[in-house]
């Protein structure tokens, strides 16, 4: 079980953690919502609660929810800038399909 981190994601979340003077990493979860059933949720985490299950990839903790983790075990996530565009996305290798505006996914 595994969530990891591209270079970008990792210097993005690094960089913001440094700038806003607090907090220990990464928390990524999902919700349930949109047209396919669950849509990814990302913070930065100030604290570990202590059911969370904690990742580290490339000096970063990557903080989850074991509810959560069932969904999204495997993802990468990466820190994409478009222009004046700049968003975490995600690559999920356990996803079946997903709305046609990318918005949310189903397992």
């Amino acid at each position: 079980m595994a969530i990891s981190l591209t270079e970008s994601a990792a210097e993005r979340v690094s960089a913001y953690l440094v700038k806003r003077g607090h907090g220990v990493g990464l928390r990524v979860g999902v919700k349930p919502t949109g047209c396919s059933g669950y849509s990814y949720v990302v913070n930065y985490a100030d604290e570990i609660e202590g059911n969370d299950v904690v990742f580290e990839d490339r000096g970063v903790k990557i903080v989850v929810d074991p509810e959560a983790l069932k969904l999204i075990d495997g993802t990468e996530v990466d820190f994409i800038k478009n222009g004046l565009n700049e968003a975490f996305s995600f690559r999920n290798p356990n996803v079946t399909g997903e709305c046609g505006c990318g918005e949310s996914f189903n397992i």
